[in-house]
């Protein structure tokens, strides 16, 4: 697949809003479920540019933030609904994974899974990244425990 990363527009970030919703457990990750997010993620001020879309063609498949610290990026990510459960989530990784090393040559690539996102989490370790430590964080009105990974660029 030939992945293309642009800046991600105000429309875009409307429109993933709106309209990207996941079903069962996995509505946890719709971009409305927790109001401050939605706010962060709409108001280009406080998405800055961080946000990136990415397109196979003319289609937007996914969406990734790269959040670049002291050697380090922090991603965020979806995938289009329709295109989850289908086999092609570590192939769209792998693609943001070379694209924060291509724009940042960060030490080590960081990313927060909720811990009961087994289908993530086993895309993540096959992509190189080791779990780490839990933790506990208040968000779409309730308490959920996530997994801090990390991969070391250095080492790959």
């Amino acid at each position: 697949m030939n992945f293309i990363f642009s800046k991600m527009s105000q429309q875009q970030a409307e429109n993933i809003a709106s309209n990207w919703h996941y079903e069962d457990e996995y509505s946890f990750y719709d971009v409305d479920a927790d109001e401050e997010d939605l706010i962060e993620f709409l108001d280009p001020k406080q998405r800055e540019d961080i946000y990136y879309i990415v397109r196979e063609d003319d289609e937007e498949i996914g969406f990734f933030s790269f959040d670049y610290k002291a050697g380090a990026v922090d991603i965020g990510l979806g995938m289009q609904p329709e295109l989850t459960g289908r086999g092609l989530g570590l192939e769209f990784f792998k693609a943001g994974l070379k694209f924060a090393i291509s724009q940042f040559t960060p030490n080590e690539i960081t990313l927060s899974v909720a811990t009961f996102n087994d289908r993530a989490i086993k895309v993540y370790k096959k992509a190189g990244f080791e779990p780490g430590e839990t933790f506990m964080q208040d968000t779409n009105g309730s308490r959920f425990e996530f997994l801090k990974m990390k991969y070391d660029c250095a080492s790959k």
